[in-house]
């Protein structure tokens, strides 16, 4: 195997790490921000006020998005170890 193609497989490795968390985020982000807007709004600076929010909206879409989660996974994994047979 050479250089390039572990290159290559980090690479694909690494955006496939980007795809599965990017949704995770930017939920999280938006529903800070609007938590954040909220707080500032009615001054309130209650902590568990922005953990239960996410931890809620996370756990719907793990919920919702999990199989397509799983599904890149297992494609990352299959094609790693197909190249893993060629050597």
């Amino acid at each position: 195997m050479t250089q390039g193609e572990v290159l290559a497989v980090f690479q694909e490795a690494l955006l496939v790490a980007m795809k599965i968390s990017a949704p995770l985020l930017i939920a999280s982000i938006a529903i800070g921000l609007v938590v954040a807007i909220f707080q500032a709004a009615t001054q309130i600076h209650e902590q568990t006020l922005t953990f239960v929010p996410k931890v809620l909206v996370i756990a719907l879409m793990l919920i919702v998005l999990g199989s397509w989660m799983m599904t890149m996974m297992s494609d990352l994994i299959n094609h790693v170890f197909s190249l893993m047979v060629t050597l």
